[in-house]
C-alpha cells in the first residue's frame, strides 16, 4: 500500500513538510510507502473552467505537474493533503493545483485520505475544512484524529514545541493505517456501493 502526501508550502523544508514527516513516521511503521511531493514551489496556472478535463480524462494543461501527480494519485491507495495558512485559507499555488487536479475527477472513491494545515496564529480551521472539502467531495474515507488537524509554529523548530500538534497527526496517521488496511481487508467480502447517476440541479433559469 502506498499513500501520496503534498506540501503545498513554498518552504520545502517548513512547518508544513515537518508535519508530513510526522505522519510518514507512523505510515512507515506499519509498512506503507509515503511519497511527499512538494507542490509550492511550483509555477501552476489556476483551473479556467474550460470543460476539457472532461473530455481528455486529464487537465488540457500540460505544462506542470499537475497530471503527472494525477497518475500518481491514482494508483495510490491514499492522500494527504498539507497546505500553510494563507489569508484564512489555502495557500495560492497549493490551490491552483488542487482545483486542476481534482476537478476531472480523480480516481479517489473510497481510498482513505487526511489533511495538515500549518499556521503561525490563527485561521487553521478554515483552510483544515477547505483542505477536506477537496477529499470528501471525492468520497474519499476521511481518517479522523482527536482533534483537528492544524499545528502551529513559525518554522520547524517552534514546530517541535507543539507538542499536542504532532500528537494529533501521528493519531490520524495510525488511524489512516488502520483504515487502509480495514478498507483492503474488506473489500474480499464486500463490494462498494453501485455508483448512480449524478443529479445536476441550476437555481437560475
Amino acid at each position: 500500500m502506498n499513500v501520496i502526501a503534498f506540501n503545498g508550502s513554498p518552504h520545502k523544508d517548513g512547518v508544513v513538510n515537518s508535519g508530513l514527516e510526522a505522519m510518514k513516521g507512523e505510515l512507515d511503521k506499519e509498512g506503507i510507502l509515503t511519497e511527499i511531493i512538494h507542490v509550492g514551489r511550483e509555477v501552476i496556472r489556476g483551473c479556467i473552467d474550460c470543460g476539457k478535463c472532461r473530455e481528455l480524462g486529464r487537465c488540457v494543461f500540460n505544462d506542470d505537474i499537475v497530471n503527472q501527480c494525477r497518475e500518481k494519485v491514482n494508483d495510490a491507495n491514499g492522500i494527504i493533503l498539507g497546505s500553510p495558512v494563507y489569508y484564512g485559507g489555502i495557500a495560492g499555488t497549493f490551490k491552483s493545483f488542487l482545483d486542476r487536479l481534482f476537478f476531472p475527477g480523480v480516481n479517489l472513491k473510497y481510498k482513505v485520505g487526511a489533511v495538515a494545515a500549518s499556521l503561525r496564529r490563527s485561521g487553521g480551521i478554515s483552510t483544515f475544512h477547505q483542505l477536506n472539502n477537496y477529499l470528501n467531495l471525492a468520497q474519499v474515507v476521511l481518517a479522523p484524529s482527536v482533534y483537528w488537524e492544524v499545528i502551529h509554529g513559525n518554522n520547524p523548530e517552534e514546530f517541535k514545541e507543539d507538542k499536542e500538534g504532532i500528537q494529533i497527526l501521528e493519531i490520524s496517521a495510525r488511524n489512516m493505517a488502520w483504515l487502509l488496511k480495514a478498507i483492503t481487508m474488506g473489500k474480499r467480502d464486500f463490494h462498494p456501493p453501485e455508483p448512480v447517476k449524478r443529479e445536476w440541479t441550476n437555481f437560475i433559469h
